[in-house]
């Protein structure tokens, strides 16, 4: 948006300052070209005067009389040629050569008055001109693109934080907090953001409460009836009765096993957690973590925040995917453990690659690494489908990009170079949008 922002501006003033530009350097060219010419043509007519005084007196004419006609207070110096009625020639000034400007003029008693200019100082002069009126364009181009950059920012900036506000509801805030922008339209859609985010952070919260409630009303009836169906098998002499009790034991426990899972589900759910997150923090917290792990192992583990970009994630649930990559590294892995991130190619995002020196995911086994109880060892083989699903909760990917040797890469959100991470969610008063009313 800012990028079309500044295009749409900057393509208005260049259109301006050609419609204004171009036609102002050729009628300046034209007028700086006529106003010499009409200087000339008044040179000639004082000078025929002079020449038609003298010849009505009865004076001589000579060379010598048009020497003050030749430079004086004038620009440019004048080749002079006048011609009497008898036919005598008279000159004076330099010997012009190539394009010359001219003025010819016969008096009342039928002397020729011809006084030449060089062309090519009065097309100088018009050329300082047109670069001037070009350089002035350019100028206003200028300035016109820096108008369009601080106003594209001006724009932007609150549409930014608006889809962060956004993210920040699709992520279970319960309330984002955003100060008015000043711009009357996105004021009004942070507002109804924030009343959106109230109604459903009130229908989430009885669905947690719900899942909550009935979690805990469903256990002590199963744990009830387990014992009883433990029972049944432990006294029952008849074959099909212990089969049957044991059957309706592996459903109890799957149903158990579901029961807890709504209860962990409402507990994590109390509200999302994503925020502008530095990963050089991140990063110190884990190398702290695992450092001493590798020594033991004669591994090394190298974390490196090449990109330098913070992201919109959750700090724990990144904290936890990490973890779960640097201990498969270890535990399956071998050689030099790194962790290193780079930026998107559109920058709009960050890529967090953790990649070993070990033999890698076999071909057999890579298309099912993040499904549950799928394991490549002795694992459960719930840490990367968890991992997975921590990091798509976050807007985010979690990818095999390699299988030998396995790089596994995290993608998230990343917040544009030109914002300060700490306030891209600003916190402050409500958005308010004055005394505006809205028709409901």
């Amino acid at each position: 948006m800012r990028r079309r922002a500044i295009q749409m501006i900057v393509v208005a003033v260049t259109v301006a300052v050609l419609i204004l530009g171009v036609p102002m350097a050729v009628f300046g060219g034209i007028f700086v070209w006529e106003a010499e010419r009409a200087t000339l043509d008044l040179r000639v007519s004082s000078l025929g005067r002079s020449v038609e005084r003298r010849i009505n007196v009865g004076e001589e004419l000579d060379d010598g009389m048009l020497e003050p006609w030749v430079g004086g207070n004038v620009q440019h110096e004048a080749s002079i040629l006048v011609r009497s009625p008898e036919g005598g020639e008279f000159r004076a000034g330099p010997a012009l050569e190539g394009k010359v400007l001219r003025s010819l003029q016969i008096t009342p008693s039928g002397a020729t008055i011809r006084m030449d200019i060089d062309a090519s100082d009065v097309q100088w002069q018009v050329a300082r001109v047109v670069v001037l009126i070009v350089a002035g364009a350019v100028a206003a181009l200028a300035v016109g693109v820096v108008v369009a950059r601080r106003q594209a920012r001006k724009l932007s900036a609150p549409l930014i934080y608006l889809a962060a506000s956004a993210e920040q509801i699709g992520s279970g805030q319960v309330r984002p907090r955003m100060k008015p922008s000043g711009i009357e339209e996105i004021d009004l859609v942070a507002a109804e953001l924030a009343r959106t985010s109230d109604r459903m952070a009130g229908r989430l919260a009885a669905e947690r409460q719900f899942a909550a409630d009935a979690s805990h009303q469903l256990r002590t009836p199963l744990t009830a009836l387990s014992m009883r169906l433990e029972e049944i098998l432990a006294v029952s002499d008849q074959e099909e009765v212990r089969e049957e009790a044991r059957v309706s034991l592996e459903q109890l426990e799957r149903l158990t096993g579901v029961v807890e899972d709504l209860l962990k589900s409402s507990r994590s759910s109390s509200g999302g957690t994503t925020e502008a997150v530095h990963l050089d923090e991140v990063f110190a917290q884990q190398e702290e973590e695992w450092a001493a792990s590798f020594t033991r192992a004669g591994r090394r583990l190298v974390l490196d925040d090449a990109a330098g970009v913070a992201v919109l994630a959750s700090p724990g649930s990144l904290a936890q995917v990490l973890a779960t990559l640097i201990e498969n590294s270890l535990k399956y892995g071998d050689g030099t453990t790194t962790v290193r991130t780079r930026a998107s190619g559109k920058g709009t995002g960050v890529f967090i690659d953790v990649a070993d020196e070990g033999p890698g995911v076999s071909d057999e086994l890579a298309p099912d690494i993040f499904t549950k109880h799928v394991s490549g060892g002795s694992g459960t083989g719930l840490g990367l489908a968890l991992a997975k699903s921590l990091v798509t909760a976050d807007g985010g990917r979690l990818e095999l990009s390699q299988r030998r040797p396995p790089v596994f890469t995290v993608f998230l959100n990343a917040l544009p170079a030109t914002l300060d991470p700490d306030v891209v969610l600003p916190q402050g008063a409500l958005v308010t949008v004055g005394r505006r009313r809205r028709r409901r």
